[in-house]
């Protein structure tokens, strides 16, 4: 609520995207991760841990109420995990297609932006692996990316493959 209060109003001709999501999103302008962006009219409204519940949540303040002209929604990868408990991934698809079921009916262009992929090739301070695969298994990223692609081009949305890149 405070950085929309604080954000100043949408100049005339001004053409703003939000980026919404947890904190892949959030981190992105944060110096320390590349502070991507600089000087454009873009606004991050990234909040880390979150899932599309807590996101479709906040959708109108931090989405709609901005006015930007498009949207990025980068999100799922925390129900996937369960950070908010169990949730099926029919459910993640009904609140990103609610997401942008409202962004279209306020005139925002949508971008759905599939989840990353994860790897087992980190470790923790004691030296243990940290096992990514096992929260957020790579078959059910794939699942719910391939929903995501066929839900935007159904529906006129842009879909952004970071998977295959990032892969």
């Amino acid at each position: 609520a405070a950085a929309n209060a604080a954000l100043a109003p949408k100049r005339p001709g001004e053409k703003r995207v939000v980026f919404f999501g947890d904190s892949i999103t959030d981190n992105w302008s944060k110096a320390g991760y590349g502070g991507f962006f600089p000087g454009r009219p873009y606004v991050n409204r990234g909040i880390g841990g979150q899932t599309t519940s807590q996101m479709l949540l906040r959708f109108r303040p931090d989405v709609i109420a901005l006015q930007p002209d498009v949207v990025v929604v980068l999100a799922g990868t925390n129900d996937i995990a369960g950070n908010a408990g169990a949730v099926s991934l029919e459910v993640v698809e009904q609140n990103l297609a609610t997401m942008a079921e409202l962004a279209k009916l306020h005139g925002i262009r949508v971008v759905l932006a599939s989840l990353l992929p994860v790897s087992d090739d980190k470790r923790d301070t004691a030296g243990r692996a940290v096992l990514r695969t096992k929260d957020r298994p790579p078959a059910t990223l794939r699942a719910l990316n391939a929903w995501m692609s066929d839900h935007a081009r159904r529906n006129g949305h842009v879909y952004l493959d970071y998977f295959t890149a990032a892969a």
